[in-house]
């Protein structure tokens, strides 16, 4: 029994509370829907208010605020007063008069061409009063609707037409929270002031095709039920359409917006044209959802456009827009296409895709061949290897190679920064308190590290930043010279540094192999080298007691040679690399030093064994044909028969020269148009070890360059990645 009556107390108390709550919700209305039970809007009431304006803003401004205005066809007697009045009042004197229809219900068609000010296009009527952009657009507007009526006259055979005019609202219109059950027709019109219609309700169409704003546009959280046509429509001054809600169709069509636009949060439910659209400041679309399909085609972006945490579930075509400073979209989920093509980016513009979500299966990525995979742009690697992946699957089924090659470049390198930073950051886990200070951070936040990582591993930034003690803009300073996770030991670190290593030489010297210009570079720069070595040791052998040198012109000829090829192959790596620089270097590094080093040893040593008047090396002369020599070693065999094969290369022709050229070809891409090798008798070590170095660093060079080409030719890549 006790139990019965406390659930029924129970039941009682929650029934009391739903129907409180039920009555709160039926008493408040709506935020996008006006009160039914407002007055309606009388001829006496009307003549009064228009009698009795007030002041808003420092302007005078007829209240009709809170009322029903019933402008249907029905009602057709009030609807010609209600314009006839209120279009005087709105014109009379030289000083604007606003008008305020805040949080009213307007039954049937509002047409504000019919409360504008008429301005004929002869330019009698003075101009003085407005904004000296108001003044240059309306004189442009006189002078087409000049053009159009005499090309009508002329087409139509009408000597007389009626004067063609413009029309120009000159107060604010302020209509927040008010809800227009019929269209809205405002085409044509100037307006000069405010337009302020936050939270409005459009249930019908609203036509503001050609429209002109001066003032600022306010249509914060305003819900368009029927299609909105701003179609050549000019926004000098800044636009907010942030929480919108665009039921139906939207055409901004040849629209231009002089400042900032603000299309935050806003749900874009059918179809969006804003085909051939100006955006002189930045274009906010920041949380913005499309369920339909948005055409941005030709659209001229002259500053930023924000994509963030968009969410496309239709198609966004943005093919030949124009992109003047970089494009956003950090954290956008893309469900279907989003083409680029023939997009023209200004120089340095990218596209950050950071945090996007794309799936290779479902969404589609669309840009010119060879430009849009160098525009896409991700800071760190951590959060964005499965959107790069994708990514590159994208382009690999669109048949983009370099643009799939291009984006695994920015993912090497993105992962390179993290191998540099794991190889010569400081790790906050095993960082001295002294060493934590020398990188920014202050004594405090240094010793509640330490006290921190004595409980648990600091693994990641947000572990980082949930300490009291560290805030935001230190971690800001300090995030590129710090790392986290375990402390590395020196197993560990060695493996790191050689992995560091390597992938820098594969960036270097061929973009990761995305970029065979550039590896085909390398080696000729390689090959030019290693031919004036050999050509110096086999052609410069001693001074004393009997010189054998090579004559003047042979100097002239060999050194002009290299000096060629070498400028030749230089410029080619300094135009295709990112970082010529050190291409140069890592080339430098493995192939200066040890040569010098064993020429250097050699000359001192000095030469003076048998055979000095014979080259080192012998050239097969049972054949002269181009071959493929990949199986081949650099030394002849030692089978007696064969050195009856193989003879010295001549040293008296002017064009032996080439022979070097020929042997490093040949050590170093196995390839070549004759068999040139070293002999087998009287030959110092030294000279046999520098080919021998030749020799396997002319394998690694063709794995490098087979891999290269695999990645780069289509078909070939086949090989590689199915």
């Amino acid at each position: 029994m006790l139990s019965s009556r406390l659930w029924r107390q129970g039941y009682g108390v929650w029934t009391v509370a739903i129907a409180l709550i039920g009555a709160l919700l039926i008493a408040v209305p709506p935020v996008w829907a006006a009160p039914s039970d407002l007055p309606l809007l009388t001829p006496a009431i009307l003549q009064d208010r228009l009698q009795s304006t007030v002041t808003r803003d420092a302007t005078p401004t007829v209240d009709l605020r809170g009322f029903t205005i019933d402008l249907r066809p029905e009602n057709g007697e009030f609807r010609d007063r209600f314009y006839r009045q209120l279009r005087a009042a709105l014109q009379a004197g030289n000083t604007p008069v606003g008008l305020d229809l805040s949080q009213s219900r307007i039954q049937g068609e509002l047409d504000l061409t019919q409360l504008a000010l008429t301005f004929f296009s002869d330019g009698d009527t003075p101009l003085g009063f407005l904004p000296e952009p108001a003044q240059q657009q309306l004189s442009r507007d006189r002078r087409r609707v000049s053009r159009l009526s005499q090309l009508s006259r002329s087409l139509l055979i009408q000597p007389q037409a009626a004067q063609p005019s413009l029309s120009l609202f000159r107060g604010p219109l302020r209509c927040a929270q008010t809800r227009f059950e019929g269209a809205v027709e405002g085409s044509d019109i100037f307006f000069l002031a405010l337009v302020d219609g936050r939270r409005a309700n459009f249930d019908k169409v609203v036509n503001w095709a050609t429209a002109r704003f001066n003032g600022p546009v306010n249509l914060f959280e305003a819900r368009f039920s029927g299609a909105l046509a701003l179609r050549n429509a000019i926004f000098f001054d800044q636009v907010r359409f942030n929480q919108g809600q665009f039921q139906a169709e939207v055409d901004f069509q040849g629209a231009e917006f002089q400042a900032s636009a603000n299309f935050n949060q806003a749900t874009f439910a059918a179809g969006a044209n804003f085909n051939r659209s100006i955006w002189q400041s930045n274009a906010d679309f920041a949380q913005t959802v499309w369920q339909g399909a948005a055409t941005l085609i030709k659209s001229n972006f002259q500053k930023a456009l924000f994509l963030t945490e968009t969410r496309l579930n239709g198609p966004m075509i943005l093919r030949q827009a124009r992109f003047g400073e970089p494009l956003n979209l950090r954290g956008a989920i893309v469900s279907n296409q989003l083409d680029f093509g023939d997009a023209q980016f200004s120089s340095g513009v990218y596209i950050n895709v950071s945090g996007m979500e794309f799936s290779a299966a479902q969404s589609e990525l669309l840009g010119s061949p060879g430009d849009i995979g160098q525009r896409l742009s991700a800071p760190v690697l951590t959060g964005n290897e499965t959107l790069l992946r994708n990514l590159v699957f994208n382009f690999r089924r669109l048949e983009q190679v370099s643009d799939a090659n291009q984006v695994e470049y920015t993912t090497e390198r993105l992962r390179l920064r993290d191998l540099h930073q794991r190889l010569f950051g400081l790790n906050v886990n095993s960082a001295p308190q002294r060493r934590l200070m020398g990188a920014g951070f202050s004594s405090e936040q240094a010793t509640a590290i330490g006290q921190a990582r004595q409980a648990a591993l600091l693994l990641s930034a947000a572990d980082f930043l949930a300490l009291d003690a560290v805030d935001l803009a230190t971690y800001v300073k300090v995030r590129d010279r710090i790392v986290f996770g375990p402390p590395l030991g020196w197993v560990a670190r060695l493996r790191v540094a050689c992995g560091w290593l390597t992938l820098n030489g594969l960036l270097v010297l061929s973009h990761y192999g995305t970029s065979i210009g550039l590896a085909l570079s390398v080696g000729l720069l390689a090959i030019a080298w290693y031919a004036l070595l050999f050509w110096l040791i086999d052609r410069y052998r001693r001074a004393k007691p009997t010189p054998i040198v090579p004559t003047a012109a042979e100097i002239v000829t060999m050194l002009s040679s290299f000096v060629l090829i070498a400028s030749l192959s230089g410029t080619l790596i300094w135009r295709l690399g990112d970082r010529p620089g050190l291409t140069l270097m890592a080339i430098a590094v493995v192939s200066v030093p040890v040569p010098l080093g064993i020429i250097g040893i050699l000359y001192r040593r000095g030469r003076y064994h048998d055979l000095m008047d014979s080259s080192y090396f012998v050239e097969d002369g049972s054949l002269r044909q181009l071959r493929l020599l990949i199986a081949r070693l650099p030394i002849i065999p030692k089978f007696p028969f064969f050195r009856d094969r193989y003879t010295p290369i001549l040293w008296q022709r002017r064009w032996s020269w080439l022979n070097y050229y020929d042997f490093s070809i040949n050590n170093w891409l196995k390839f070549g148009f004759n068999d040139i090798r070293l002999r087998d008798e009287q030959l110092p070590g030294l000279i046999t070890a520098m080919v021998w170095y030749q020799w396997c660093l002319g394998i690694l060079y063709i794995a490098l360059l087979l891999w290269t080409l695999s990645r780069t030719i289509p078909g070939l890549n086949l090989l590689l990645y199915f």
